[in-house]
C-alpha cells in the first residue's frame, strides 16, 4: 500500500475549513547564524496542539464509524481522533500506555473520549485496541500506518512547498512519510530528514535493521516519539525507507536546547517539535545543507506540560 500526491491534494481538499493553514515563520537566530533561511512551520498552532488533527481529520470521514472509533497513542493522536471525533458526531475510544503524560491523557478525556490505560507501552494499548474491534465492533484508526492518515499528515507538505531541506521528527512515520511525498513529488531535490531521540527510536532502530524492530521504550522529553511501527508495518516504513535522506538521533540534552531555544524566541513547544532545531543547535546535519538555501522544521507539536517546560526553560535536560 501506498500514498500518492493525488491522495494528499485530496486530504487537503477533504480536511479544509476542519484544520488551521498554520503558519511558518522565519527563526532569525538560526537564520543569521548559518546565513539562510531557516523557517518554522509551526504546526503546534492547530486546535489540538499538533499536527496529529491533518490525519485524524482525513481518516475518519472515510470509514464506517457507526459503532465508534478507536485508537491507540502516545498522546497526540488520541487527542486528534478524540477532536475530530466529537466534531463529527461519532463517539471515541482511545487506549494509552502508563507512559503517557497525565496532561495529555486529561486532555483527551475533555474532549469526551473513553480513555483507557494499560501497559507500560504502545504494544500493550494496541493489545486493548484489539479487543475493542473484536468485542466491540469499533473502528480502528491508526496513530500513522495508514494511507488516509499518511495522506492527511502530507497536507504540510503541500503547504510548506519546495525548501532546499525540510526537518522532520520521526516516530512511526506517518508524518515524514506524507512530506516526503508531497514534497519529493513536487521537488525531487529537496532532502527530507527525519529526526528522533538516541533511546527507543522504533522507525530508526527498523530502518537500520532493514525491517520493522520492536524497541524497549524510555521516558524522554520527546515522548510523542514513542512506541513501536508494528511488526506488519504497511505503509509507512517503506516509504521512509524509500524517501528518507538521512535519519538524526538526538540526546536528551539536545532536545532541552531545542526547547530552550524556541521558548525564547516565543514557540512553547514540546520535545517531538524541537528535534529539528535540536539538530540545527548541535551541527547535526550534513554539511553541505549550509550551501543549499532554505531549511524549513517541523514544530510538530507543543503539548508539553506547563511545569516541565518551566523546568527545561531553566535548564533541565530530562523527562523526570
Amino acid at each position: 500500500m501506498t500514498v500518492t500526491l493525488a491522495d494528499i491534494r485530496a486530504a487537503r481538499h477533504r480536511i479544509a475549513g476542519h484544520i488551521a493553514e498554520t503558519p511558518v515563520v522565519r527563526d532569525d537566530a538560526l537564520s543569521d547564524e548559518f546565513g539562510l533561511p531557516v523557517l518554522l512551520k509551526c504546526e503546534y498552532r492547530q486546535a489540538t496542539g499538533a499536527f496529529k488533527l491533518r490525519g485524524a481529520t482525513n481518516a475518519i470521514p472515510t470509514r464506517d464509524v457507526s459503532r465508534g472509533v478507536v485508537t491507540a497513542s502516545t498522546g497526540n493522536h488520541g487527542r486528534a481522533v478524540a477532536h475530530a471525533a466529537q466534531r463529527l458526531g461519532v463517539s471515541a475510544t482511545v487506549c494509552l500506555s502508563r507512559l503517557v503524560p497525565p496532561d495529555k491523557v486529561r486532555a483527551i478525556r475533555d474532549l469526551g473520549a473513553d480513555v483507557r490505560i494499560t501497559g507500560a507501552g504502545q504494544d500493550e494499548a494496541m493489545a486493548e485496541v484489539a479487543r475493542a474491534i473484536a468485542d466491540e465492533s469499533m473502528t480502528y484508526i491508526p496513530p500513522f500506518d495508514d494511507p488516509a492518515v499518511v495522506a492527511g499528515q502530507g497536507t504540510i507538505g503541500l503547504e510548506i512547498g519546495a525548501p532546499a531541506t525540510v526537518l522532520v521528527p520521526l516516530s512511526g512515520g506517518g508524518l515524514d512519510a506524507g512530506i516526503a511525498v508531497a514534497v519529493k513529488s513536487i521537488s525531487p531535490a529537496t532532502r527530507v530528514i527525519g529526526l528522533t531521540m538516541e533511546n527507543g527510536a522504533a522507525m530508526a532502530a527498523s530502518l537500520q535493521a532493514g525491517r520493522p524492530v520492536k524497541v524497549i521504550e524510555t521516558r524522554s522529553l520527546a515522548d510523542s516519539l514513542g512506541g513501536g511501527i508494528g511488526e506488519d508495518n504497511r505503509v509507512t516504513f517503506s516509504l521512509c525507507r524509500a524517501l528518507l535522506d538521512e535519519v538524526i538521533l538526538l540526546t536528551e540534552a539536545e532536545i532541552a536546547e531545542g526547547i530552550r531555544h524556541l521558548g525564547r524566541a516565543g514557540h512553547r513547544v514540546e520535545g517531538a517539535g524541537a528535534v529539528g532545531t535540536a539538530a540545527l543547535l548541535a551541527d547535526k546535519l550534513p554539511a553541505d545543507v549550509r550551501a543549499d538555501g532554505p531549511i524549513v522544521t517541523i514544530l510538530s507539536g507543543g503539548n508539553i506540560d506547563p511545569a516541565l517546560h518551566a523546568r527545561v526553560m531553566a535548564g533541565a535536560s530530562e523527562a523526570a
